[in-house]
């Protein structure tokens, strides 16, 4: 199966949510067409040149790495950026310590990382 167009990759992709919704274990040929729909999917996505998605951080220490990768800094300016020691911002980092009050007001301010986030994840 080859999948040339988007309205192709379109109908593949609808026939593949209706296999996924039917289930299809347990039926030869059903999985087939499953596994066939799998590769050309991943065949044309891989065409286009289409970049996964990233996995989004889903702790403090995630995101604050996110943030230094995307601001393009070492660790050692990020602390200075951040007015902390680099040995403490290397422990917030890697979990052995917990951000202050006043950090988390840096991290939101300098780094725009979302305050709800911070609260969640702090």
């Amino acid at each position: 199966m080859m999948l040339n167009t988007p309205t192709d990759y379109r109908t593949a992709l609808r026939r593949l949510d209706a296999l996924v919704a039917a289930g299809v274990e347990g039926n030869a040929a059903l999985e087939a067409e499953f596994r066939e729909l799998i590769i050309a999917l991943d065949t044309y996505e891989s065409k286009l040149g289409l970049l996964p998605i990233p996995n989004l951080p889903t702790s403090l220490a995630e995101m604050i790495e996110l943030k230094r990768q995307q601001m393009r800094l070492k660790q050692k300016d990020l602390a200075q950026l951040l007015e902390v020691p680099a040995g403490r911002l290397s422990q917030i980092l890697s979990g052995k310590r917990r951000v202050t009050l006043d950090l988390a007001k840096r991290l939101y301010e300098r780094l725009g990382i979302p305050s709800d986030f911070i609260l969640k994840n702090a």
